[in-house]
């Protein structure tokens, strides 16, 4: 059975506030814990007005909170910002809390525009940010799991609070680099196809023909995040979905981060690209990055994305104005599915 899950990245409707936007990624997953969805994780954007959401681990802890049986955890930290050991103190500190439930995602991306990202360098010089991020990943995983060579000054060190096993790390990546570092160390993988769908049938296939087995896991495992708006009718769907697309398109085109709009201020701004096919949306790859539609049609195009990537999990994110029917999307989704809900 196809298991899915949820990238959130708290978004900020128009008209409402950042509080806003956190209290309905609670109440979201909450609602995908009693739905039987596989994982929750937390996105990281730095001064966006459109999410709400710079610092996954915090709001991980509370989820935690708030939920029971679905897995929690960051879609992703980003890495080239902090050191190894402080990432691994926090994501120690949460598996302590909710231990066999907390992932770490680990991403490079800069979550922000340059400026952000020199704003957030503790080390300011001229040497590229993401240089070394291969050496940082590797620092991480070693204090993770206590696995640094016996000469290592690190050895030495205990990360705080010590208990049995590990949070589970998965590397994120949206580029063929990522899948071929993830092969080479025999990591998780989790592709951010809403991002850059024309990369991802390559870079999926890289990863499972290059996958090298590690001490992390025996046999590669693949997620890829994508974009999915459901609802009742197809039509209903298209209508939802135009927040969706003049949001994109208003990063792409005019390079502005604004609170997400409501579907008729989107209709009336778009006005001829409503309701069709959208290049600037769509790309050129094989797979859209979004999939909109009632829950048969969602359903099968899922599996049918799925079984053609050799994927067993979907993670989706859905970015609409209207909180509930984000909800009710991600409640049909569910159903059409058939995934088992939890007690």
């Amino acid at each position: 059975m196809l298991k899915i899950s949820v990238l959130d990245q708290s978004p900020v409707s128009d008209g409402y506030t950042p509080a806003d936007a956190l209290r309905n990624t609670i109440e979201l997953a909450r609602l995908a814990d009693k739905l039987g969805y596989e994982r929750y994780w937390i996105a990281e954007h730095h001064a966006i007005v459109t999410l709400a959401s710079p610092s996954p681990e915090i709001l991980i802890a509370r989820l935690g909170a708030e939920t029971s049986g679905i897995r929690i955890g960051s879609g992703g930290v980003l890495l080239p910002h902090y050191s190894p050991m402080k990432v691994a103190e926090n994501f120690r500190m949460l598996h302590a809390l909710y231990p066999g439930r907390i992932d770490l995602g680990i991403g490079r991306a800069p979550g922000g525009s340059g400026l952000e990202a020199f704003a957030l360098r503790r080390e300011r010089s001229d040497r590229p940010q993401n240089e070394d991020f291969q050496e940082q990943m590797l620092e991480l995983l070693a204090f993770l799991h206590r696995d640094f060579p016996a000469e290592h000054p690190f050895a030495r060190i205990k990360i705080s609070p010590d208990m049995p096993g590990a949070p589970e790390v998965w590397l994120l990546g949206s580029s063929s680099w990522s899948a071929a570092v993830a092969a080479k160390w025999g990591l998780p993988y989790a592709f951010a196809h809403f991002i850059s769908a024309e990369e991802t049938p390559a870079a999926l296939e890289f990863y499972h023909a290059n996958f090298q087995p590690s001490k992390h896991l025996a046999q590669p495992r693949a997620i890829v995040a994508l974009g999915v708006i459901c609802a009742d009718t197809e039509a209903e769907a298209k209508r939802l979905f135009t927040s969706t697309q003049l949001h994109i398109r208003r990063i792409r085109v005019e390079g502005k981060r604004l609170p997400v709009p409501t579907p008729e201020q989107a209709i009336a701004e778009l006005g001829s690209h409503a309701f069709e096919e959208d290049a600037v949306v769509r790309g050129r790859g094989e797979w859209p990055p979004y999939i909109v539609g009632a829950p048969e049609q969602v359903r099968d195009a899922l599996n049918r994305m799925a079984e053609s990537l050799c994927v067993e999990e979907m993670m989706i994110i859905a970015i609409l104005h209207d909180y509930r029917a984000r909800q009710r999307s991600y409640q049909l989704i569910a159903e059409a599915l058939n995934i088992p809900a939890r007690a």
